[in-house]
């Protein structure tokens, strides 16, 4: 009995020997699951199940938002099957865009001033179930709006283009206080590309230049994205605007109170030379480049218009032909036959350039919105840079300075 015993023993011992190699091997070369497997995550494993889809919403119940911040809906686990977003008084839906996976949804048209609107949300995971979540935004109800009128009017050169010195300007309805929120909104875009920056003349109205005249032929994209901006004081941006302006042939006019004479350059070439008479020594022509911002066949030329009235002794009412404004303190380039005498010899006006009719006829209709009339030696005074176009006054240096966001 004795030895069967042994025999037994010693059959089973290499077998129990290789299930106890076995069982030691295995957890040191699988990756198979068990049922507290984390998958290599760190985490507890579901037992087979994904985790349930969610829904999120951005911004998420909030009040007094600008009408340009964009909803933005997301699914995690899942993917979005339908969103709304309504404006509770109108009953309107405002446009929106899925992501190519349909994860996101984000609107894509501006809300309005001053509303409410439902967000209404639904996912679903790959099993089928779904979630739904639902959120409520309002917006702002400014005190003001303040809208982004436009110095030249596109209109009124979209047939003629604007010459080589002609800033780009916004002239605001209200006053800016937050300049820098409102400048990061405005852009100009110049092709070919050259360097420019902008510069607040006062609170309602921002200049742009670029560091040298415009080249000839140049296309400027000018863009003001601020509805929805704060402004400042209660007062947001009314609505965007993009316009495009073209830069014509270069036409610069230099008038030189020395020799009393001006010549007209055209695309760099001198094309004629002109006598002139410029401000007589009590009203001095401004010093500098002058842009011309208007021009008339007949206009009447009043010193009232700028502060001297009747009753001052340098007040003058006339009536003037070929007239083009070269500031906006009375200084034009126009006809004046009572001075030919002393036109190429003596400098007798208001502070005008004065021409004979031939000259000025022909001036008129080569020179236009945006041209340059560059003054130098006439004994007055540097163009204030505040005198509607007195931006070239400046150099590039002190340009610069004038931007908020310097």
């Amino acid at each position: 009995m004795t030895v069967k015993k042994t025999l037994l023993f010693t059959r089973r011992a290499p077998i129990a020997a290789g299930l106890l190699a076995v069982a030691l091997f295995l957890p040191a070369c699988t990756s198979g699951n068990s049922g507290n497997s984390n998958n290599g995550t760190g985490a507890p494993a579901s037992s087979g199940q994904s985790a349930a889809v969610t829904v999120s919403i951005e911004p998420s119940n909030a009040k007094n938002i600008s009408p340009a911040t964009p909803i933005v809906v997301k699914a995690a686990n899942g993917t979005l099957t339908d969103v709304t977003v309504q404006n509770t008084a109108k009953h309107t839906t405002v446009k929106g865009e899925f992501s190519a996976d349909k994860t996101t949804w984000t609107s894509s048209e501006p809300l309005g001033y001053g509303s409410t609107y439902a967000i209404d949300a639904h996912g679903a995971d790959r099993s089928g179930k779904t979630v739904e979540q639902q959120g409520q935004v309002t917006t702002v109800s400014p005190s003001k709006q303040a809208n982004p009128n436009m110095i030249p009017a596109p209109a009124a050169v979209a047939q003629t283009g604007v010459g080589v010195g002609q800033p780009i300007v916004f002239q605001f309805t209200y006053a800016v206080k937050n300049k820098a929120d409102v400048e990061k909104q405005l852009s100009v875009v110049s092709n070919p590309p050259q360097q420019g920056s902008w510069y607040w003349i006062d609170d309602k109205n921002v200049h742009y230049r670029p560091k040298e005249y415009w080249q000839p032929g140049t296309t400027l994209t000018v863009s003001a994205k601020i509805y929805g901006v704060d402004f400042g004081n209660g007062v947001y941006g009314a609505e965007d605007r993009t316009e495009t302006y073209h830069v014509h042939d270069s036409w610069i006019a230099k008038a030189d109170g020395n020799t009393e004479q001006m010549q007209i350059f055209h695309n760099g070439q001198v094309v004629k030379t002109m006598p002139i008479s410029m401000g007589k020594d009590s009203t001095p022509t401004h010093l500098g480049p002058h842009v011309i911002s208007f021009k008339a066949e007949s206009y009447t030329m009043d010193s009232c218009t700028y502060g001297v009235c009747q009753g001052d002794p340098r007040w003058y009412r006339s009536e003037e032909k070929w007239s083009e404004r070269i500031s906006n303190d009375g200084e034009f380039v126009h006809e004046n036959p009572n001075s030919v005498g002393a036109q190429g010899s003596s400098n007798v006006s208001h502070g005008c350039i004065n021409l004979n009719a031939e000259n000025a006829e022909w001036f008129f209709h080569n020179m236009g919105l945006g041209d340059v009339v560059e003054v130098t030696n006439s004994g007055g005074q540097q163009l204030p840079v505040w005198d509607l176009y007195g931006d070239w006054a400046l150099s590039w240096e002190q340009w610069q300075q004038g931007s908020a966001l310097k």
